[in-house]
């Protein structure tokens, strides 16, 4: 088991996220502003609201950010449902990184995926990867509850063989849950060393973070990042 982690390690693994329907440009302003004072490793919000306070800004005033510790800036794309067009899904994630997206996490169709297109899946991975190069790093969100244990393989090796950086579990949208300590084991032991593993979706608390970290998570996706740093130790 990993040691207790500090607050301000932890802070290091999360992507503080808000991917909420109603969310305003206010709201990700504010997002930004608690990531840098919590010192997390970055924001994760929709693609409509880059550039972070500049989207929907009144009277096309920026809205002030803070500069003390500059978070990355994530997006999504294909987000929630993955059903989109990889032409369509690639312009998303350029058009992304042209409005200062440093990281982009995507949704694989896994209606594709357990109709046996491995190949269609892999092909729309890549689609994205082309579309945002390094340095841009990409996620491949797989929606594992909603996946056996065989397509969580194949949905890892798929994103491994189009260059993904990292696998992550959910969006945490979807009915069949969020993620869980087996799907991140077995992200964790198909991707081994080469790639991230995001664990995202119902991560609550701070047993819920180390349960994820010590299952082999290097990411996580939490709206709850203040309530979850509270608790953390100090030192």
């Amino acid at each position: 088991m990993t040691a207790k982690l500090t607050r301000a390690e932890l802070a290091k693994y999360i992507d503080h996220t808000l991917l909420a329907t109603d969310a305003t440009n206010e709201d990700v302003v504010a997002l930004h502003n608690e990531a840098s004072e919590l010192g997390t490793f970055s924001i994760c919000v929709s693609p409509n609201m880059l550039p972070v306070g500049d989207a929907w800004a009144t009277n096309n005033e920026p809205v002030a950010v803070s500069a003390d510790q500059e978070p990355k800036i994530c997006t999504v794309v294909g987000f929630p449902s993955g059903k989109h067009d990889s032409t369509a899904k690639a312009l998303e994630a350029a058009n992304a990184v042209l409005k200062g997206a440093h990281e982009i996490d995507m949704v694989i169709d896994i209606g594709m995926l357990k109709a046996g297109r491995v190949d269609l899946v892999q092909a729309d991975i890549a689609a994205v990867r082309q579309a945002a190069p390094a340095p841009t790093l990409l996620k491949v969100i797989i929606e594992s509850a909603a996946l056996t244990d065989e397509e969580i393989v194949q949905a890892c090796e798929a994103s491994e063989a189009a260059g993904a950086d990292y696998v992550k579990t959910s969006t945490g949208f979807h009915k069949a849950g969020g993620a869980s300590t087996h799907a991140v084991a077995l992200m964790r032991k198909t991707v081994g060393d080469r790639l991230g593993v995001k664990a995202s979706g119902g991560i609550r608390s701070y047993d819920d973070a180390m349960a994820m970290i010590d299952a082999g998570a290097s990411r996580l996706g939490m709206s709850a990042s203040r309530e979850v740093l509270a608790v953390a130790p100090e030192a």
